[in-house]
């Protein structure tokens, strides 16, 4: 049996050239978290977390995904059991998670925030929890510290237009290293299908608009108004969360009248909902390439698909899947229609089946146009598919598709102020990879190559695309 620690320096390094290249070159590199949702106002406040419970497993559906899996009941994960029992009831979890990527970030996230290289699991968890807590109280463990302590450079939330961006606003006056920027997130804008929905949100963003919204064209000024508000905050990039890209026609006057039966409260249909989404979404593009903002389009998650347990503790929850609807065509009809126009702005496309890699890496080439390195980007693997394999599936189709070396590379798309090692675990990937390419002689095992490479993945290429003030 080995002494030395599950996670180690060269974890995850097979070979002698990824050890070299992770060491030299990619863990110096600072992060920039350009896609999270972290809350602004943990960080306006600079939040010190009470407990171990608080910070890593409120609201991580990952693991209670796993605890279920595990026949661990619903009150450990989503209910009213105290925030030690949860912990205890994850640690017992944990052993079982072997060759799932939970076990990896687990014992990664312990190291690097607390030291601690003792592997979880029920004998250990009282231990690691007083050693992890204890540490939580200092304040290298506020929310400042942790972005100190991580090298976070910048950082950009998700917000709703509606927003009004007020804990931006604090966070801006504290003094803090690290820029946190908004970004644009209109995916309420689309829910015609759902009118409540739909009406309340538009009262809350009339509100901050300073403009009624009862037609359409009263809803595009306000959508523009806010566009111009969340510039003014420091905001480039948009993101939207879609179960599929929406590219069907769509008159003004169609619109109009689906905007108009939402308003008086009937819900659109899905051919009217579709038709919607594409007018609105085409709208947007527009937008966002009038002020040179980059659009990121996450697609492919068939959400809430346990009706019971949704109905019962709500969305977010673990109970989403991956769609597996055709999507290339619609997609390329989107970008199409945007970059005949001359309004296709900066686009990463975020894939969440990976039967559709190599498509979505095919389709976003189609839309280079030489004004911008990198324009379009197959963006990082997500959600399902953040994970060692299939980061590789992504990185390979990018690479046999485009050019590697212009990625925009990791970002930690989560809600957690624990997950800053999801970049260490994705550079260790990435350097793998190219050293079992070096080993093999597909690769030039050349640092004037290769250097530029790695240190453009995992930081330079972000700072350069994005045009972050």
């Amino acid at each position: 049996m080995s002494t030395r620690p599950f996670i180690h320096d060269d974890f995850l390094l097979g070979t002698s050239a990824a050890r070299r290249l992770y060491h030299e070159f990619a863990k110096p590199e600072p992060i920039l978290d350009y896609h999270c949702h972290l809350a602004p106002r943990d960080i306006a406040e600079d939040r010190q977390f009470a407990n171990l419970f608080e910070i890593w497993l409120a609201g991580d559906h990952y693991k209670w995904r796993a605890m279920r899996a595990n026949g661990v009941p619903e009150r450990f994960c989503t209910g009213d059991a105290a925030p030690q029992e949860k912990f205890k009831a994850w640690a017992a979890a944990v052993p079982h998670t072997l060759r799932n990527p939970l076990y990896h970030w687990t014992h990664l996230e312990l190291a690097r925030y607390f030291g601690i290289d003792e592997l979880l699991d029920e004998s250990s968890a009282d231990r690691i929890w007083e050693q992890a807590n204890e540490k939580l109280a200092t304040p290298e463990f506020s929310v400042h510290g942790i972005l100190k302590k991580f090298r976070v450079t910048t950082l950009c939330t998700t917000d709703d237009p509606a927003d009004d961006l007020r804990h931006h606003v604090a966070i801006a006056k504290s003094g803090l290293e690290t820029k946190v920027l908004p970004a644009f997130r209109p995916d309420a804008a689309l829910t015609v299908n759902r009118p409540e929905v739909f009406k309340a949100w538009l009262g809350r963003l009339a509100e901050v608009s300073g403009t009624g919204i009862e037609s359409l064209p009263a809803l595009l000024e306000a959508l523009r108004r806010r566009r111009d508000f969340f510039h003014e905050a420091g905001c480039r990039i948009s993101d939207h969360g879609l179960a599929r890209c929406y590219a069907d026609p769509c008159s003004d006057a169609e619109a109009a009248a689906i905007f108009s039966a939402a308003f008086s409260g009937k819900p659109a249909s899905s051919r009217e909902h579709a038709k919607f989404a594409s007018y609105l979404m085409l709208f947007l593009g527009r937008l966002y390439a009038e002020r040179g903002w980059t659009m990121q389009l996450h697609l492919g998650a068939l959400r809430n698909n346990n009706t019971r347990l949704f109905g019962k503790v709500g969305p977010d929850t673990g109970f989403d899947s991956i769609d597996d609807s055709p999507q290339t065509v619609a997609l390329g009809a989107f970008l199409d229609r945007l970059d005949a126009e001359n309004a296709l702005p900066r686009t990463i496309v975020y894939n969440l089946n990976p039967a559709d890699n190599y498509a979505f890496a095919a389709m976003v080439g189609n839309f280079q146009d030489g004004s911008i390195a990198g324009k379009m980007q197959l963006g990082s693997g997500w959600w399902f598919l953040d994970q060692k394999e299939a980061m590789e599936w992504q990185m390979n189709a990018l690479s046999n598709n485009g050019l590697l070396s212009r990625f925009t590379g990791m970002t930690t798309d989560s809600r957690s102020f624990m997950s800053y090692p999801r970049h260490e675990y994705f550079r260790r990937v990435l350097c793998s990879l190219l050293g079992r390419d070096i080993e093999s002689g597909e690769i030039p095992d050349d640092d004037a190559l290769l250097a530029p490479l790695v240190r453009g993945i995992c930081h330079e290429n972000a700072r350069q695309y994005f045009n972050l003030p």
